[in-house]
């Protein structure tokens, strides 16, 4: 057994259920059960780094101490989960901003105004009453987390940093503790260095280069 402390790359399997039900989970069946909205994502265990905000502050800071190979029960009060309800988030929104949507707006519908989502809570007249708060503000939550391992080769945390980062597709490669990442696309130098700066500090990495594939001409 491993105690976990701030800065380690942890994984894990977990599930989070609130007084409505089952709202994350990264076990499949338990999801499909529950029928969890997909939002393309991928299930099975997750790897974090400890204090970098991958899940939630109130949960991260509960890990702390805890060991691997062990199963526990972890309770966060909302303002330890997904903060309390804020009342300056509850908006009066005209009705023509939902006929410029094509949308009926009815309560308990969610909709997406200046990508920005929230749930409609009344209707009267010609506006809408929406709550932006997140759907679980003000609601105590429960974890149930099973601590697998902590990962200690640099290899492991590059690759779990760069999912994290960059999404399952990542495209790296591993070399004399020099991470080299291939872009489909150029992205800004301030990306680049926030990506370099947080492999170095996290993983130990010496080097970070960047290069952006080339894509093939029309003739070639």
């Amino acid at each position: 057994m491993v105690t976990i402390k701030e800065k380690d790359f942890v994984e894990l399997e977990y599930t989070g259920e609130s007084e409505e039900g089952v709202f994350d989970t990264t076990d499949q069946a338990l999801a499909e059960k529950e029928d969890l909205p997909k939002y393309n994502a991928v299930y099975g265990p997750v790897t974090i780094c400890i204090g970098e905000g991958h899940i939630l502050k109130g949960l991260e800071k509960e890990l702390v101490g805890k060991e691997t190979g062990k199963d526990y029960e972890i309770k966060l009060e909302a303002e330890n989960a997904f903060g309390k309800k804020r009342t300056e988030l509850f908006k009066l929104i005209p009705m023509s901003a939902f006929k410029k949507q094509n949308v009926k707006p009815m309560p308990g519908l969610q909709v997406n105004i200046d990508n920005i989502v929230g749930t409609i809570k009344t209707v009267s007249g010609g506006r809408v009453y929406v709550d932006f708060n997140h759907y679980l503000a003000g609601k105590d939550v429960t974890y149930k987390v099973k601590i697998n391992k902590v990962l200690t080769k640099t290899e492991d945390k590059v690759k779990a940093l760069l999912t994290l980062m960059m999404g399952n597709k990542s495209d790296y490669k591993l070399k004399d503790n020099k991470c080299t990442i291939n872009l489909d696309v150029e992205v800004s130098k301030e990306m680049k260095d926030r990506a370099a700066k947080k492999l170095k500090d996290l993983t130990g990495v010496k080097e970070v280069k960047f290069n952006v594939k080339k894509t093939p001409k029309k003739d070639e």
